[in-house]
């Protein structure tokens, strides 16, 4: 392979870091208009009474916007939508939205909107809330007596507190209208499902709107549902008369996106006396709003992991008088890992097997659940990889067994997993006489890089130099695509590009392959091949037509296919996971509570790596966010008023530079040809999975000290 699993710089870096990148609220239109969102003081009741006159008598507004005079929506759905009536959902819903020429006169005239409530009592408090749905598959055999029966048997219970995404970059929009057609800039994963969104709130065709997001700082999950802010600048858009930008302020990102729910969990583990797994019971609760049911499968993340002939899953969802949840990165399994991955640990303990070859005992070979074999799977050569990088076989037993001087030392390994998916998606290639090539796809791209991978896979394919290559995404006139989640973008994307230079190719052969006296005369498509801007026989170098000669003989100056791919029929037939072992060293000061993580191994089996650059860079940012998730990160919610309190980068705690030492990251490359043509798995969210519980474990070695509610922070030390 000559750009394939090589180290490439991103393509879009340089108009990164020079400011040419343009995000949702940097594009520039003419004479914009800037709207500010009112929100609730109350979490639950009824508007009684709402005063806009001093907000619309200040100079510079042009219009309020309330949920007396703004737009309602005909379509029947239980998503939340601002403005539609005068009922309070949670703290924090946007009661009214002042546009006017400039921001400071916007958030100034929202300070002088007066409200008034009919309030109620919110119920916010996870723990006194009642369970009101059960949701989850079949046990398998039979959990309960198999526990009961077992040798040894821990039972314990995890919690993880509501946790939010804190990009960079806030949510924003830019909209404009043309007539009756609108044009959108939004901070969005996934243009497609925002212009389906539009298009039913305004009750106008889908191809009247054109939604772009060319560039995202930051998402994983944050911008997978249509949020309400769009419809709201759409909306003031139209009625002032002119484009019209919003902005989320800090504050207001911690309500206007969703959330990772209050995650509780309660684990039962019954083993044989030779540590093989009898029964596992793992049930997870959930929180979600009033109005609509947000689930996870957090309880389902060790159904396929481990060979255990019993397992159930329950599954339960409380209702609370809060936003509605969303996907947050690695959603649900990360949750769930960190429960069953510090259970297995617990039950390494009092079967005194050490905690790696605890989990090699139960190795499920074939998928567990549904019998069928696993697609590829290298688990057992990551924790080769992993343990033999860390040092793992100098690990002394005992907690509180290592110590660095008046630091006590614990290391501590887990699991990850992630299913390997493919989603059907579109993509268009034009290949010039002159080798340069475009491609387009309606994808997006949050940071990841891919720009750059699916460039790598187009030069790849078409033989060309990576430069030569322009690739167009976040935009709803490209070829449908995908939204960017569940680590799906480039085995899905990149299927479908890879099968459009095919294409290409098969044009290009058409045009020589019947004309006697070429090179390729009676050549067939699977003996050719696109290499340094030829088109060749494979192995013959001396049977190759230029770009430009093969057009040439074709009468053309381009050729421009379109393609779309789906998943084949023959993954039916496997299950597709991706799979990784993380190694964590940690350090902690037991007069002080601190702790500290020292040292990261990961080893990942992800299928192949299209570009090890922008890999190993997933895999650090999967890292550094599982140590925010397990020392740091929590939303308080103050019951008494179902409001969340912690709503700024001062009170909610994220990792910072020193808060993160030594972190290496190695991958397991397998052969998979079930799981795309690429041999794709996705790996954004696989690489967080396992770290949480891998640092909880840790802090065990290292103190003794079980923690089962996250965050582990120093007064759970103490």
């Amino acid at each position: 392979m000559k750009y394939i699993g090589k180290e490439m710089s991103r393509v879009d870096g340089v108009a990164k870091v020079t400011g040419r990148a343009k995000y949702a609220a940097e594009f520039k239109v003419n004479n914009p208009a800037y709207a500010f969102i009112v929100q609730s003081t109350i979490a639950s009741g009824t508007i009684k009474s709402i005063d806009v006159s001093e907000a619309e008598k200040l100079t510079g507004v042009l219009k309020v916007l309330t949920h007396r005079n703004a737009l309602k929506v005909e379509e029947e759905s239980r998503q939340f939508r601002a403005l539609q009536s005068d009922k309070i959902l949670f703290c924090g819903q946007p009661v009214a939205l002042v546009v006017a020429d400039s921001f400071e006169q916007a958030r100034y005239g929202a300070n002088l909107v007066k409200v008034e409530y009919e309030a109620e009592t919110p119920s916010t408090d996870f723990a006194k809330a009642d369970k009101v749905t059960s949701r989850g598959p079949a046990p398998r055999g039979n959990p309960q007596e198999a526990f009961e029966n077992s040798a040894v048997k821990v039972e314990a219970e995890y919690s993880i507190p509501i946790e939010h995404h804190s990009p960079m970059e806030p949510h924003a929009a830019t909209a404009f209208w043309e007539g009756e057609k609108l044009t959108i800039f939004d901070k969005s994963q996934g243009v497609f499902g925002v212009r389906g969104h539009l298009a039913r709130s305004f009750g106008i065709p889908a191809e009247n709107i054109n939604v772009i997001s060319l560039f995202v700082g930051g998402a994983f999950g944050s911008s997978l549902n249509t949020n309400y802010y769009p419809f709201l600048t759409a909306l003031a858009a139209k009625e002032v008369g002119r484009p019209v930008k919003l902005n989320y302020t800090r504050r207001q990102m911690f309500t206007g996106h969703g959330y990772r729910p209050y995650t509780m969990q309660k684990v039962s583990v019954g083993a044989g006396l030779d540590g093989k797994l009898v029964s596992i019971i793992h049930e997870a609760t959930t929180n979600s709003s009033t109005y609509e049911d947000f689930t996870e499968s957090t309880s389902r993340f060790g159904r396929t992991l481990y060979e255990c002939p019993n397992y159930d899953s329950p599954y339960f969802l409380v209702k609370t008088d809060l936003p509605t949840p969303t996907w947050m990165r690695a959603p649900g399994a990360v949750s769930g890992a960190f429960a069953i991955e510090s259970a297995i640990d617990e039950l390494a303990y009092e079967l005194k097997i050490d905690p790696v070859e605890l989990r090699l005992i139960n190795y499920a070979e074939k998928d567990p659940e549904s019998g069928r074999p696993f697609s590829s799977k290298a688990l057992k050569e990551c924790f080769k990889v992993g343990a033999d990088r860390f040092g793992w076989a100098k690990r002394k037993f005992a907690p509180r067994s290592m110590k660095d001087g008046n630091w006590l030392v614990g290391w501590g390994t887990a699991v990850g997993t992630w299913g390997a998916f493919q989603a059907p998606a579109n993509a268009k290639i034009r290949l010039n006489a002159d080798g340069t090539v475009y491609v387009g796809s309606g994808t997006t791209d949050i940071g990841p890089g891919t720009y750059t991978v699916i460039t790598i896979i187009a030069a790849e394919a078409l033989g060309t130099d990576p430069s030569k290559i322009k690739f167009e995404l976040g935009d709803t006139r490209l070829p449908q695509a995908p939204s960017q989640g569940g680590s799906i973008t480039t085995a899905s994307v990149g299927s479908a590009v890879f099968g459009a230079a095919g294409e290409v190719r098969r044009q290009l052969l058409g045009y020589v392959s019947g004309k006697e006296g070429t090179p390729l005369f009676g050549a067939k498509f699977e003996d050719t091949e696109l290499v340094d801007g030829t088109l060749r026989l494979k192995g013959d170098v001396a049977k190759a037509m230029s770009i430009s000669e093969v057009m040439k003989a074709g009468g053309v100056q381009l050729v421009e296919v379109g393609y779309e791919s789906k998943p084949s029929a023959e993954r039916q037939k496997y299950t597709t996971m991706a799979h990784g072992a993380q190694f964590v060293e940690v350090k902690v000061d037991e007069n002080l509570g601190i702790i500290k993580v020292t040292r990261v191994v990961e080893a990942t089996a992800c299928g192949r790596i299209i570009n090890p650059k922008t890999s190993h860079s997933q895999e650090m940012g999967g890292i550094v966010w599982g140590i925010g998730m397990a020392l740091q990160e929590a939303t308080e919610v103050d019951h008494r008023y179902g409001k969340m309190m912690t709503t700024n980068l001062a009170d909610y705690h994220v990792p910072v530079n020193a808060d993160v030492h030594y972190v290496e990251t190695d991958f397991v490359e397998e052969k998979d040809e079930i799981v795309n043509e690429l041999g794709i798995k996705g790996m954004g969210e696989l690489c967080l999975v396992g770290i949480p519980a891998a640092i909880a474990n840790a802090v065990f070695h290292a103190t003794g000290r079980r923690v089962r509610d996250l965050p582990i922070t120093p007064d759970k030390i103490l």
